[in-house]
Protein backbone atom coordinates (compact mmCIF):
# COMPACT_ATOMS: atom_id res chain seq x y z
CA UNK A 1 0.00 0.00 0.00
CA UNK A 2 0.80 3.31 -1.20
CA UNK A 3 0.55 6.18 0.78
CA UNK A 4 -0.34 6.34 4.82
CA UNK A 5 -2.51 3.82 6.29
CA UNK A 6 -5.20 4.99 8.80
CA UNK A 7 -7.59 2.60 10.87
CA UNK A 8 -10.53 3.52 12.46
CA UNK A 9 -13.98 1.44 13.49
CA UNK A 10 -17.76 2.18 14.06
CA UNK A 11 -18.43 5.11 12.37
CA UNK A 12 -22.24 4.19 12.50
CA UNK A 13 -22.83 6.85 9.70
CA UNK A 14 -26.19 6.98 9.61
CA UNK A 15 -27.37 5.51 12.91
CA UNK A 16 -29.81 7.98 14.66
CA UNK A 17 -29.51 5.45 18.14
CA UNK A 18 -26.26 5.50 18.37
CA UNK A 19 -25.64 9.20 19.65
CA UNK A 20 -27.67 8.41 22.71
CA UNK A 21 -26.11 5.22 22.99
CA UNK A 22 -22.42 5.74 23.28
CA UNK A 23 -23.02 9.60 24.20
CA UNK A 24 -21.57 11.41 20.73
CA UNK A 25 -21.29 14.76 21.84
CA UNK A 26 -23.83 14.89 18.46
CA UNK A 27 -27.63 16.90 18.18
CA UNK A 28 -28.28 14.68 15.02
CA UNK A 29 -27.45 12.13 12.51
CA UNK A 30 -27.00 14.87 10.48
CA UNK A 31 -24.09 16.78 12.58
CA UNK A 32 -22.30 13.52 13.56
CA UNK A 33 -22.02 12.55 9.48
CA UNK A 34 -20.93 15.77 8.88
CA UNK A 35 -18.42 15.91 11.46
CA UNK A 36 -17.20 12.25 10.75
CA UNK A 37 -16.64 12.98 7.28
CA UNK A 38 -14.77 16.59 7.82
CA UNK A 39 -12.75 15.00 10.46
CA UNK A 40 -12.02 12.07 7.69
CA UNK A 41 -11.09 13.91 5.21
CA UNK A 42 -9.27 16.29 6.91
CA UNK A 43 -6.62 13.86 8.11
CA UNK A 44 -7.10 11.14 4.86
CA UNK A 45 -5.70 12.27 1.04
CA UNK A 46 -6.40 11.12 -1.69
CA UNK A 47 -4.10 8.24 -2.25
CA UNK A 48 -3.99 7.33 1.67
CA UNK A 49 -5.62 3.73 2.92
CA UNK A 50 -8.10 3.72 5.64
CA UNK A 51 -8.47 0.31 7.09
CA UNK A 52 -12.19 0.30 8.28
CA UNK A 53 -12.75 -2.05 11.30
CA UNK A 54 -16.90 -2.64 10.77
CA UNK A 55 -19.77 -1.49 11.40
CA UNK A 56 -19.73 1.52 9.09
CA UNK A 57 -23.35 2.71 8.50
CA UNK A 58 -26.72 1.68 8.62
CA UNK A 59 -29.33 2.05 6.47
CA UNK A 60 -29.68 1.43 2.45
CA UNK A 61 -26.83 0.54 0.69
CA UNK A 62 -27.53 3.87 -1.79
CA UNK A 63 -26.98 5.72 1.67
CA UNK A 64 -23.44 4.34 2.47
CA UNK A 65 -23.04 4.64 -1.42
CA UNK A 66 -23.45 8.38 -0.79
CA UNK A 67 -21.23 8.77 2.46
CA UNK A 68 -18.58 6.80 1.14
CA UNK A 69 -18.03 8.77 -2.48
CA UNK A 70 -17.31 11.63 0.10
CA UNK A 71 -14.83 10.10 1.70
CA UNK A 72 -10.81 10.37 0.59
CA UNK A 73 -8.73 7.65 0.24
CA UNK A 74 -8.82 4.04 -1.04
CA UNK A 75 -11.06 2.13 1.77
CA UNK A 76 -10.86 -1.39 2.76
CA UNK A 77 -13.56 -2.45 5.25
CA UNK A 78 -13.70 -5.31 7.86
CA UNK A 79 -17.03 -6.02 8.41
CA UNK A 80 -18.48 -5.74 11.61
CA UNK A 81 -21.87 -7.00 13.18
CA UNK A 82 -23.71 -4.24 11.16
CA UNK A 83 -22.72 -4.39 8.18
CA UNK A 84 -25.51 -6.75 6.36
CA UNK A 85 -24.70 -6.24 2.77
CA UNK A 86 -23.31 -8.79 0.44
CA UNK A 87 -19.19 -8.08 -0.66
CA UNK A 88 -20.79 -6.91 -4.04
CA UNK A 89 -22.61 -4.39 -2.89
CA UNK A 90 -20.33 -2.56 -0.43
CA UNK A 91 -17.65 -2.77 -3.89
CA UNK A 92 -20.06 -0.77 -5.53
CA UNK A 93 -20.58 1.79 -2.89
CA UNK A 94 -16.93 2.40 -3.15
CA UNK A 95 -14.75 0.16 -0.84
CA UNK A 96 -12.05 -1.24 -2.58
CA UNK A 97 -11.40 -4.48 -0.78
CA UNK A 98 -14.32 -6.48 1.74
CA UNK A 99 -13.18 -8.88 3.87
CA UNK A 100 -14.57 -10.82 7.15
CA UNK A 101 -14.66 -9.82 10.44
CA UNK A 102 -10.86 -10.41 10.49
CA UNK A 103 -7.45 -10.09 8.08
CA UNK A 104 -4.36 -10.49 9.02
CA UNK A 105 -1.86 -7.75 7.17
CA UNK A 106 1.81 -7.40 6.42
CA UNK A 107 2.18 -3.53 6.81
CA UNK A 108 6.35 -2.86 6.49
CA UNK A 109 7.06 -6.49 7.51
CA UNK A 110 4.66 -6.58 10.73
CA UNK A 111 2.16 -8.59 10.50
CA UNK A 112 -1.57 -6.52 11.83
CA UNK A 113 -4.86 -8.42 12.44
CA UNK A 114 -7.80 -5.95 11.98
CA UNK A 115 -10.69 -7.58 13.47
CA UNK A 116 -14.47 -5.97 14.16
CA UNK A 117 -14.30 -7.69 17.59
CA UNK A 118 -11.04 -8.67 19.65
CA UNK A 119 -9.38 -11.41 18.64
CA UNK A 120 -7.87 -13.20 21.29
CA UNK A 121 -6.43 -16.23 19.01
CA UNK A 122 -4.02 -14.19 17.20
CA UNK A 123 -0.39 -13.92 18.36
CA UNK A 124 -0.17 -10.47 16.07
CA UNK A 125 -0.84 -7.39 17.40
CA UNK A 126 -5.12 -6.50 17.52
CA UNK A 127 -6.65 -3.52 16.14
CA UNK A 128 -10.45 -3.84 17.24
CA UNK A 129 -13.44 -2.30 17.57
CA UNK A 130 -17.03 -3.14 18.30
CA UNK A 131 -16.77 -1.94 22.08
CA UNK A 132 -17.02 2.08 21.25
CA UNK A 133 -16.03 3.77 24.43
CA UNK A 134 -15.17 0.43 26.39
CA UNK A 135 -11.73 -0.12 24.96
CA UNK A 136 -10.21 -3.60 26.63
CA UNK A 137 -6.77 -2.53 25.40
CA UNK A 138 -3.40 -4.18 26.48
CA UNK A 139 0.16 -4.68 24.56
CA UNK A 140 -1.12 -6.56 21.75
CA UNK A 141 -5.17 -5.43 21.37
CA UNK A 142 -5.72 -1.62 20.52
CA UNK A 143 -9.31 -0.69 20.09
CA UNK A 144 -9.75 2.07 17.50
CA UNK A 145 -13.10 2.74 18.06
CA UNK A 146 -14.52 6.60 16.55
CA UNK A 147 -15.53 7.10 20.15
CA UNK A 148 -11.76 6.84 21.52
CA UNK A 149 -10.08 8.46 18.65
CA UNK A 150 -12.33 12.06 18.50
CA UNK A 151 -14.37 10.69 15.38
CA UNK A 152 -11.04 10.68 13.07
CA UNK A 153 -9.11 7.89 11.70
CA UNK A 154 -5.98 7.59 13.27
CA UNK A 155 -2.23 6.71 11.75
CA UNK A 156 -1.47 3.49 11.64
CA UNK A 157 2.16 4.15 12.41
CA UNK A 158 0.84 5.88 15.91
CA UNK A 159 -0.80 2.67 16.71
CA UNK A 160 1.96 0.39 16.37
CA UNK A 161 4.71 2.66 18.05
Amino acid sequence: MDGKIFVISDTHFNHRNIIEYCNRPFKDVEEMNAAMIENWNRVVGPDDYVIHCGDFSLGRIDDTKEIVSQLNGHKILVRGNHDHNTVSQYKGAGFESVFGEKVVFDIKGKKICFSHHRNEDTPYLNLYGHVHDKPEDDDTHKCVCVELWNYTPVLLDDLIK
